[in-house]
């Protein structure tokens, strides 16, 4: 049957000797609990949830053949029967909700964060410390034969099939680059030579597993790195790959080493959809677009004008895992949207903890944070309809309680709305759209335009009282600092402040970082930022010739700075440090490319009519700027706990920014909420 919603995106798809229920695929995403054994009761409570939620196929996070192609020590592997148990216990709760799910075989190669690394060539990557030795011709044959032993494995323990992963930089695609495959043999060379060992690793995996098995490739389709791959070179080993045996061609694009964005949140939405579309109509097989989809209409538009057979969303899937039936039922208000902040997915990666999301805290936690049904309703307040209020009390509602939500604004978000006018986080305001809806189904009473006291609260009865009244922007006690010139970060995001060309920011945290960004926008260029632009100012080739070289890559436009800014601060370290490690460089090349003065180890003396004096490594500087915007800091805004505890009344409880506001930390905040909710 046809849906009504979304036809092409939710429409069956054949491949002959199966059929998936839609065109929609989570994507691989590395949990962390694919490294222990005992975590899989939870991994396979994660992918029952998603499978439940109605995804046509799930890909699992990357699953090592051996030893050398662990990303951690001791990472994720399935090489021994001894490790079936485990992984049929996720594979059967798929199958009982009716999904089908592939295992990723990923071998890190030079990615490695461990000592047993090889790769094509021994060279170092920029993101290991360890440099790799090159594969012997006996160790390349060893490593086909893992590749074999994995994916028949991965047959035995009810897989549906397995990805093979070629993209991203790793192993094969490390054996595909003329940038790390300096090799004269038989497997170096010419982009045949190169291209051997994926080829050959589907030739014998597909021999292996029989026709009735999905074997899904990762192709990288634009490396964004100096030494990649010709648009010539990537259709022809995506040709080779169908005849060796490919099902399904998914898509990749850029290096983890690359210096150009391609999933954080300021990416435009598909902005790799034209890049998918010339491949596909170079195979016969399905191609899969990937990367910042993360809203059924635009996957549907995708499928619809023919650009590409699947969707890939794997973040979409941590924000939401009933997005399809979501989709499917007309209820797309409802989704919970990945914003693309990266912050408790790929950080948490990166830092080997267990990822998550920031807009749900549940994703990965799904056996320990469960939102039950109370036996005894309770009269709730929340104070406060920032990230934590908003998580609070829509849960707390959810567990079937009564909850009042009160704001002194006039609408819900908090800083939320702060953070969706910075170019490249409009994103944001989805999960203000999402925490909206879920007011009005979860019957949360929301008093907007009034401030409360912990006297009207304590009147009107209720059994708990949930502190999230946020934070204020700290006043630097730095002489003239009441002066005309002087704004705040609020003065300038929320009220739109005239601001003049010279700025100097006090604060290099994420506001000041955002401040920036805010400022360097030029009015005449639309927001979201059109892909054209956004390819252009970060040097890349969506269009490229087809014998053109170097991965996709190509002279960036040049930046035109809109205002003379200079980011300071007190400490010596280096600005921007505590950014998130997968998105903190993204933001620093930004303010870097336009031009941005950073200046650490800064004493602030005075301000006065001629700007801002201030003493940098022991040396005096007067910066002669139109404005001075304060980003120094937060304070809690906990007026409303009570000064000690009581044996009567209500219970009182702080979260978010008014509990901590050390930096805005809106995963935290979000958590937080949630977990009281579900705890009382």
């Amino acid at each position: 049957m046809t849906n009504l919603h979304y036809p092409n995106l939710l429409a069956p798809l054949d491949l002959g000797f199966t059929t998936l229920r839609n065109r929609v695929m989570m994507g691989s995403m590395h949990t962390g609990l694919e490294d222990r054994f005992y975590n899989y009761g939870k991994l396979a409570a994660y992918f029952r949830e998603r499978a439940r939620g109605g995804v046509g196929l799930i890909v699992t996070g990357g699953i090592s053949p051996d030893r050398r192609g662990w990303l951690l020590p001791f990472g994720g592997t399935l090489n021994s029967v001894f490790d079936l148990w485990n992984h049929r216990r996720v594979t059967t709760a798929v199958h009982q909700e009716g999904g089908k799910i592939l295992m990723q075989i990923l071998h890190a190669g030079r990615y490695g964060y461990q000592p047993l690394v090889v790769s094509a060539s021994a060279v170092k990557s920029p993101i290991s410390k360890f440099r790799p030795r090159a594969l012997t011709e006996k160790g390349i044959e060893s490593t086909i034969r893992d590749y074999v032993r994995c994916a028949r494995l991965a047959q035995r323990a009810g897989y549906d099939g397995v990805e093979i992963m070629g993209s991203e930089g790793y192993l094969l695609n490390q054996f595909l680059c003329a940038r790390t495959n300096l090799r004269t043999d038989r497997w170096g060379g010419s982009i045949e030579n190169r291209m051997r060992l994926p080829v050959e690793i589907v030739r014998r995996v597909r021999a292996a597993v029989g026709t009735n098995c999905i074997i899904m490739y990762r192709h990288s389709l634009l490396d964004l790195v100096d030494g990649g791959n010709s648009w010539d070179d990537v259709v022809a080993v995506a040709k080779a790959l169908e005849q060796a045996g490919v099902t399904i061609m998914n898509t990749g694009y850029g290096w983890h080493e690359a210096r150009v964005p391609t999933i954080v949140t300021s990416v435009p939405r598909a902005a790799f959809r034209s890049v998918a579309a010339r491949l596909r109509r170079e195979l016969t097989i399905p191609v899969v677009v990937s990367n910042r989809i993360n809203m059924p209409a635009e996957a549907e538009d995708i499928v619809h004008n023919g650009e590409a057979d699947m969707i890939s969303m794997a973040r979409p899937f941590l924000a939401d895992p009933d997005f399809v039936n979501k989709a499917a039922t007309g209820r797309s208000d409802q989704i919970n949207t990945c914003i693309g902040c990266n912050q408790a997915c790929l950080d948490h990666t990166f830092a080997n903890r267990r990822a998550s999301c920031l807009v749900n805290p549940r994703a990965g936690h799904e056996t320990e944070l469960i939102y039950n049904k109370t036996l005894k309703k309770r009269r709730i307040a929340v104070v406060g309809a920032g990230p934590a209020g908003l998580s609070a009390a829509t849960v707390a509602a959810e567990c079937g309680h009564d909850v009042t939500l009160f704001d002194s604004s006039e609408r819900i978000g908090g800083q939320f709305n702060l953070a969706m006018r910075v170019p490249g986080k409009e994103e944001f305001s989805e999960t203000i759209r999402y925490f909206g809806r879920r007011i009005e189904l979860t019957g949360v009473k929301l008093v907007l335009n009034q401030r409360v006291s912990r006297a009207q609260l304590m009147a009107q009865g209720f059994d708990d009282i949930i502190v999230a009244t946020g934070i204020r922007p700290r006043t630097p006690p730095i002489d003239g600092i009441d002066h005309p010139k002087v704004l705040s970060y609020i003065d300038v995001l929320r009220d739109q402040a005239h601001v003049g060309r010279r700025v100097a920011i006090i604060g290099a945290g994420g506001i000041g970082f955002d401040v920036g960004e805010f400022l360097l926008h030029d009015p005449a260029t639309p927001l979201p930022v059109p892909v054209a632009h956004w390819a252009g100012e970060w040097g890349v080739d969506l269009h490229a010739a087809p014998d053109s070289g170097n991965g996709g890559l190509t002279v960036p436009t040049p930046a035109i700075p809109v205002r003379q800014i200079t980011l300071l601060q007190r400490k010596t370290s280096k600005l921007g440090a505590g950014l998130g490690k997968t998105s903190g460089w993204v933001h620093r090349a930004t303010l870097q490319r336009n031009q941005v003065e950073m200046l650490a180890g800064v004493s602030y003396d005075k301000i006065d009519d001629r700007g801002l004096h201030i003493t940098v490594n022991g040396k005096a500087r007067l910066l002669e700027v139109d404005n001075i915007i304060l980003c120094a800091g937060q304070d809690a805004l906990a007026e409303l706990m009570p000064s000690k505890k009581t044996r009567s009344g209500p219970r009182f409880h702080l979260i978010g920014g008014a509990a901590l506001a050390a930096e805005l930390d809106a995963k935290r905040a979000i958590r937080e909420g949630a977990e009281l909710a579900a705890g009382l």
